[in-house]
């Protein structure tokens, strides 16, 4: 029997058809061909399953929310429910597609040039051109404003020198948008990866979305043509501008998370006998079930009403940051305990409830970290920036 979505407040009747048959087809692919393969490359670490890229392109995955040049052309809704699928597959099934058109494809579409967007996004959308995005570095993290890489004129032309560090798809891409200090201050950069100088290397090691490519990338004397300069924003905005749509789409994704853990441990909980009784049967373990129920519909509500805000144009960056910070946060809780019920068989790969939990420790850092996100809304609330304090 697969998957069987929690829809506990009937959720379901606020989408249109089209979001539900999106939602459906994304659904589809992720049980049929992307589960199957799952396994072999999370224990390879660092291993994505790139024979699925053409699939994924022609479902309209990437940059599926951006008009035109090629693009699915959906509702944030729809895209919030694409996301919710990937990440119930994998956090790193769902980065991929993510940095793809959040992180890559957005910064083009939103701050480049037409003759860039002509250029980039049409072999972008259909997967043909893989991009990552640098903005991280070894010591510049939530503090993006610090960062050393920087770009110098030279004639028509720029240089770049720089480490850019947590890199998803960094030794796959073709296309990697940089972001540097400029003497004007901090520029976007679409630095192809066959330049000279450009070399990216994979990291190892990760306990967490080993389904995924990470990559460090160095930059030594890069040269890039002006033309390549992303023209229409300088300034934090723009790096700033890109995550805000992606933490949008890692909002809906944790809830993709959190509703496979839950429906593993509700299945779990009916199946395994205990003492000659379900597990279920037994209060601690209904107790656990319905706090993760009660989590996951309030996510789904607050999800679903962020991409209507999102729709409407009345979106504010703050109200991103609640969504990804409650939903990381509860996934995250979710799969704990669901973890705990599954006892000693929760740690092995034949379940999936640990994999999400080790993933959704990175989701709840990257992309800006809890903490970051509790101080947005604080500030927003009160007016007084506690950054730095």
């Amino acid at each position: 029997m697969g998957f069987e979505a929690l829809d506990f407040y009937r959720i379901e009747d606020e989408l249109t058809e089209e979001e539900q048959i999106v939602r459906n087809t994304v659904r589809e692919f992720v049980d049929q061909e992307f589960m199957p393969v799952l396994v072999e490359h999370v224990r390879q670490d660092g291993s994505f399953p790139d024979e699925l890229v053409p699939k994924m392109a022609d479902l309209g995955l990437f940059g599926s929310n951006i008009q035109g040049y090629g693009c699915a052309g959906m509702n944030n809704i729809a895209y919030g429910l694409v996301m919710q699928e990937l990440e119930r597959g994998d956090s790193g099934l769902r980065s991929y597609a993510s940095v793809q058109g959040s992180l890559c494809m957005y910064p083009i579409y939103q701050y480049g040039s037409d003759k860039q967007k002509e250029r980039w996004l049409p072999p972008m959308a259909r997967g043909e051109v893989i991009g990552c995005f640098g903005l991280t570095e070894p010591d510049y993290g939530s503090n993006p404003g610090g960062m050393l890489t920087k770009a110098v004129r030279k004639g028509n032309s720029w240089v770049l020198n720089g480490t850019k560090r947590w890199i998803t798809n960094g030794t796959v891409a073709h296309l990697a948008i940089v972001w540097a200090k400029t003497e004007d201050g901090i520029q976007g950069f679409l630095v192809e990866t066959d330049s000279a100088g450009f070399e990216a290397r994979d990291m190892k090691g990760k306990f967490s979305l080993r389904a995924s490519v990470t990559s460090e990338l160095f930059l030594s004397d890069v040269e890039v043509p002006e033309e390549n300069r992303l023209p229409n924003v300088i300034g934090l905005k723009g790096p700033l501008g890109c995550l805000t749509q992606a933490r949008y789409g890692i909002a809906w994704g944790a809830v993709g998370a959190a509703m496979a853990c839950f429906d593993e441990a509700l299945r779990y909980s009916q199946e395994r006998i205990v003492f000659d009784r379900p597990l279920g049967s037994l209060q601690i373990p209904q107790q656990k079930l319905t706090f993760m129920a009660t989590e996951i519909t309030k996510a789904q509500l607050l999800s679903l009403q962020l991409g209507r805000l999102k729709d409407s144009g009345k979106l504010h960056h703050s109200h991103v940051s609640m969504a990804k910070m409650n939903n990381v946060d509860v996934a995250l809780q979710i799969a704990r305990q669901a973890r705990d019920m599954l006892g000693a068989n929760g740690i092995v790969d034949d379940y999936c409830s640990m994999r999400h939990m080790v993933n959704l420790e990175t989701v709840r850092t990257y992309e800006g970290t809890h903490d970051i996100h509790t101080l947005i809304i604080g500030r927003e609330l009160t007016g007084l920036d506690a950054f730095g304090g």
